[in-house]
């Protein structure tokens, strides 16, 4: 997907990733066993697939998708470079009204917004990890020039500004009268985008679009924020730098991001994505599988094979 509107010229490209790439297992460092997977499992519903050591694989129909990490000794220290939120996108709408459910039942707060090409509804684990779990639907209407006072437009015509509440009674109406709650996310789910906090948001494109490979989509430098993507709704990765432009990184020992995976689909894509590294002068590592490397904010990046 590419943003039609002339201000984003210097920005939008086509991805030079293959379509077939995707996200892979999020790591996440948290405090506590117990008191992660009272968020992780019970709330948003992911299965506790494998546990070794200090490593927790959590994920839906045997697909692993969030690696916690125990041993944390302090919550995520604010105003830091790091994770925003990582996105589990659902198959149907009917599965974000049954995490609904067990948010409301477990009296965690939760935020639904409704940004038309997708339904979202945030919420944060006890160590302060964000957290959005995500309905595409971008038939719904499109998004527009994010500079603009017209941020998007329903499918109808109407203005709409990408933030509006959703009806949540409504939400959960669509599971019926009587409706079996369940407990877990259904096989499907998957990691759609992850969304990092960083201090500069053109060098942070430069990694993303240039370095790794993404389509550039947009920055709205009015809400201090930018995205990349592949071909689907609306975006692989974003950053934004509302943590400051000085934001560090998080000390050592801090719950939040270690890092987040990028799963290309064969040795030639891997290859393409180091010689766009080495060109844009970006260092990166290698690593059983593939490569390694930071975006300028220190944001952990790790791209395998399939």
């Amino acid at each position: 997907m590419i943003f039609p509107v002339e201000s984003q010229s210097r920005v939008r490209t086509a991805p030079a990733l293959p379509l077939t790439t995707r996200l892979g297992p999020v790591h996440i460092a948290v405090t506590s066993r117990d008191q992660a997977l009272a968020i992780w499992r019970d709330v948003v519903g992911l299965e506790l697939i494998a546990e070794a050591g200090n490593e927790l694989n959590l994920g839906a129909g045997g697909k692993v998708l969030i690696v916690l990490e125990t041993g944390a000794v302090r919550p995520v220290v604010q105003r830091t470079t790091g994770l925003y939120h990582v996105a589990i996108h659902v198959p149907r709408r009917t599965d974000m009204a049954q995490f609904a459910i067990r948010a409301l039942q477990r009296n965690v707060r939760i935020a639904p917004t409704d940004h038309l090409v997708s339904e979202a509804i945030y919420l944060w684990d006890l160590d302060g990890n964000g957290i959005e779990i995500t309905f595409e639907t971008p038939w719904r209407g499109t998004l527009g020039d994010p500079e603009s006072g017209s941020y998007a437009t329903a499918a109808d015509g109407r203005p709409h500004s990408g933030r509006e509440p959703i009806d949540l009674q409504q939400m959960l109406d669509e599971l019926g009268p009587s409706p079996a709650l369940e407990a877990q996310m259904p096989a499907g789910t998957r990691i759609g985008h992850v969304h990092v906090h960083v201090n500069d948001l053109h060098q942070a494109m430069e990694f993303y679009r240039d370095g790794i490979g993404f389509g550039g989509l947009f920055i709205i430098k009015s809400f201090g924020m930018g995205d990349v993507g592949l071909d689907y709704t609306p975006h692989a990765v974003a950053f934004n730098v509302w943590a400051g432009p000085n934001a560090a990184r998080a000390p050592a020992g801090s719950a939040g991001l270690r890092w987040f995976t990028i799963v290309v689909p064969d040795e030639s894509a891997l290859d393409d994505v180091r010689a766009r590294l080495t060109a844009h002068h970006f260092a990166f590592g290698e690593i059983g599988g593939g490569i390694e490397a930071r975006d300028p904010s220190g944001n952990l990046v790790k791209v395998v094979t399939a």
